[in-house]
């Protein structure tokens, strides 16, 4: 109940909301102070009720502007054992057995959203997948190329362009069984057919360690003071001629910062939190070791204690 003017009372009045009718009722006089109105609540009534299925929405998906017609089409369900059976199974028969343009795409964006999921990603770079993986697909060329591999790749890209990249390996890991070198192929593809279809080259954005290190970090368990310096340093290192990767050097930081610490990680610790290999974290940290006290922040640790560092 909520509290409104009644004309007949001439004064505020509780009044009882008749949703069936849509009429809002004087509590008192019963005078219909407005009819018709729109029940704004949610409905949580469910058509399936011989099915089994307790999902209560009544209605389908949102539109997609990547399929044919917003996606928005009409489904002959299964028969419920009511009368009618045989004119619902038929025509359901038949509509399974029609042409659906959009039936690989509406599988691969779910496949897609799946990846997405595992890896945390937001929807805004599922979204570019998605996109990405419509722009190669229209232009029929990746017939008898690995699906997977496709998808994973569309992924990858999604997310440089979104500036929240990912690594390779990373991707590798909810690929469905693609290896590293196929979703590389894919990406080159992808990468290489985007720019026939725009005329010029495509970018799909330029990494950094920092991008990295608040994951990796998080991986590792440092706490917040380790999490800062880290990131200064890396940060850092961009003044600095060391050709690594980004992703060995944000390791190589993240290893020497741990060890500079009372919480002291081992090198194979900071290997699985980065998917960076054991030896490739020892030959970055030898390339920042030159220019380590221009890199670690002097509130972090002292200059006798990164002469004492030694190599992993």
């Amino acid at each position: 109940m909520s509290d409104a003017w009644c004309g007949d009372c001439k004064r505020p009045t509780e009044v009882v909301f008749d949703h069936s009718a849509g009429d809002t009722v004087c509590s008192e006089c019963g005078l219909v102070l407005e009819s018709h109105s729109i029940d704004e609540t949610s409905e949580w009534r469910t058509f399936a009720n011989e099915s089994g299925d307790n999902d209560p929405v009544r209605v389908g998906g949102p539109s997609n502007p990547l399929l044919t017609e917003g996606g928005l089409s009409t489904v002959i369900t299964k028969p419920n054992g009511t009368t009618g059976d045989f004119l619902t199974s038929s025509l359901g028969r038949w509509q399974g057995r029609g042409s659906d343009p959009d039936r690989g795409l509406i599988a691969a964006f779910k496949t897609i959203a799946i990846m997405s999921d595992r890896l945390g990603l937001v929807a805004t770079i599922k979204d570019r997948a998605n996109e990405i993986f419509k722009r190669v697909e229209d232009q029929k060329s990746s017939r008898g190329r690995n699906q997977d591999a496709l998808l994973a790749a569309c992924l990858y890209i999604a997310c440089r362009q979104e500036d929240k990249p990912r690594t390779v390996k990373e991707i590798c890991s909810i690929a469905n069984g693609a290896t590293k070198k196929e979703i590389g192929r894919a990406k080159e593809y992808i990468v290489k057919q985007l720019g026939l279809e725009n005329g010029q080259s495509v970018e799909i954005g330029t990494i950094h360690a920092a991008d990295f290190m608040r994951r990796f970090c998080s991986n590792v368990g440092m706490n917040h003071q380790a999490v800062k310096a880290a990131q200064e340093a890396v940060k850092k290192s961009e003044e600095f001629d060391i050709r690594r990767s980004p992703i060995s050097i944000a390791a190589a930081v993240i290893y020497i910062i741990t060890q500079l610490s009372d919480d002291k990680k081992p090198l194979r610790d900071i290997s699985l939190a980065t998917g960076v290999a054991e030896g490739t974290i020892r030959n970055s940290f030898k390339d920042i070791y030159p220019h380590i006290s221009k890199i670690i922040p002097s509130w972090y640790a002292k200059e006798e204690d990164l002469k004492n560092l030694s190599s992993p």
